[in-house]
């Protein structure tokens, strides 16, 4: 179960060094199997993709029944159950409504010397997304990697999710994709997938991004595609911290921390107070809630590998902490949290007050659930429509003034030892 430790500068560099062993970074043992995969599919292009897809997905793939089919969506969305729909699309919604806020203008700004400097912003062409498949399938995933491309005018949407031996993809996924407005599905998944899309096979095409969440084979793959297609993160296990006061609902505090550690044993779940009487009222909760919680048995794997209960002696230690651990989602349950957060630099999401559990996130507020992990909140941040756009700078000078700065611009060239920059500007005033 948990571990109950008190916060001190060591406990705490103690507790970051055994989360960083979940990071990605430490998958190196299955390099080389990702390496060949990718090296097969750029040198054989569809024969790899299949016969990876046939060794590890058990189906007899090929160039006629790779591609999801209009009536293979249609069957999955008119089976569907329509409650869940209905709450997909109003999900949707959400997501594209606080998307959209986030949306940039092109600028130029021009000046009486007849220099004139601007921000062309533009959508990328196609994006790509992955999927898990099976047991796996998240179709609220699909919603938060594809809508925020529509939103930022992404002309084509590709996705990749492997199929079942019976060559049949995740009804859910399907129609999430429908919402969405996926526009090409293709039954692969696995560091195959991710090398189809970076490099472009015969069925597959070339995207210019990946985003989307995968198992240590697709985290690899990306990681090594990086440079020759964009790519959203290398994601790692989930992660949930809550920091809470004496004012704090301990039954909520324990359902919050086990929603996350039920994704996989590698998920961490971490609980801060300044109060250790709801330290233990809130292990008392956990204890009853694994004993009725289907996934109970990976939630204790992950509690006695990843789980801390850490008693601050102050919220400003505690804060401190929580800047440290850079936590995917943190919860802050608190008797003015709004407060407590402006004291906040590193986090992925930030949930307030004790009506906004974390699933709120996942699912239906709208903000991403798709957050930098392991500590990278420090320097990354959600997936977003900026994700989703390319920047290029404009620049355009008259003579005049070009000419007020162009000594300038000839010492600085020649101060790096550029003798053919500086004459580049030179040419233009030798008269």
């Amino acid at each position: 179960m948990m571990r109950k430790i008190k916060l001190t500068k060591e406990s705490q560099a103690d507790i970051l060094d055994n989360l960083l062993k979940r990071s990605p970074n430490n998958y190196a043992g299955y390099e080389d199997t990702v390496n060949g995969i990718i090296r097969e599919v750029r040198e054989k292009g569809d024969q790899a993709v299949f016969a990876c897809t046939r060794q590890f997905d058990k189906w007899d793939v090929s160039a006629e029944n790779i591609r999801v089919t209009k009536e293979e969506t249609e069957k999955a969305c008119a089976t569907a159950d329509a409650a869940f729909v209905a709450v997909m699309e109003k999900s949707a919604e959400n997501i594209r409504d606080f998307h959209r806020r986030q949306l940039k203008n092109s600028w130029i700004d021009t000046k009486p010397d007849g220099s004139i400097l601007g921000q062309r912003i533009l959508p990328i062409a196609v994006s790509g997304v992955y999927v898990p498949g099976g047991k796996a399938a998240y179709p609220s995933s699909v919603l938060m990697n594809v809508i925020p491309a529509k939103v930022a005018g992404v002309e084509r949407i590709i996705m990749t999710t492997p199929a079942g031996s019976d060559g049949e993809v995740n009804p859910g996924t399907l129609v999430a994709a429908k919402i969405a407005g996926v526009d090409e599905i293709y039954k692969v998944g696995g560091a195959q997938a991710i090398a189809a899309m970076a490099f472009g096979t015969e069925s597959i095409p070339k995207v210019d991004k990946i985003t989307g969440p995968g198992n240590i084979f697709v985290a690899l793959a990306k990681k090594a595609c990086f440079g020759y297609v964009s790519i959203d993160s290398i994601a790692g296990p989930s992660e949930i911290l809550v920091i809470a006061d004496e004012t704090a609902n301990p039954r909520y505090v324990a359902a919050d921390l086990l929603s996350q550690a039920e994704h996989d044993e590698l998920a961490s779940a971490i609980l801060i107070t300044t109060d250790e009487t709801l330290a233990a009222r809130v292990e008392q909760e956990i204890e009853g809630f694994l004993r009725k919680l289907s996934r109970a048995d990976i939630i204790r794997k992950s509690l006695d590998n990843y789980g801390y209960i850490l008693l601050a002696d102050s919220m400003e230690s505690a804060v401190e902490a929580a800047n440290a651990v850079a936590s995917e989602h943190l919860e802050i349950l608190t008797k003015n949290p709004y407060q407590v957060m402006t004291k906040i630099r590193n986090a992925g999401a930030i949930f307030l007050g004790e009506y906004s559990s974390e699933p709120l996130g996942d699912y239906y507020a709208g903000p991403n659930h798709i957050l930098p992990t392991n500590g990278t909140a420090r320097f990354f941040s959600p997936l977003n429509v900026d994700d989703f756009m390319k920047k290029t700078s404009l620049i355009s000078y008259s003579r005049e003034a070009l000419e007020q700065a162009h000594k300038d611009i000839e010492l600085f060239a020649m101060k790096e030892g550029l003798t053919a920059h500086a004459n580049s500007v030179r040419v233009r005033f030798e008269d």
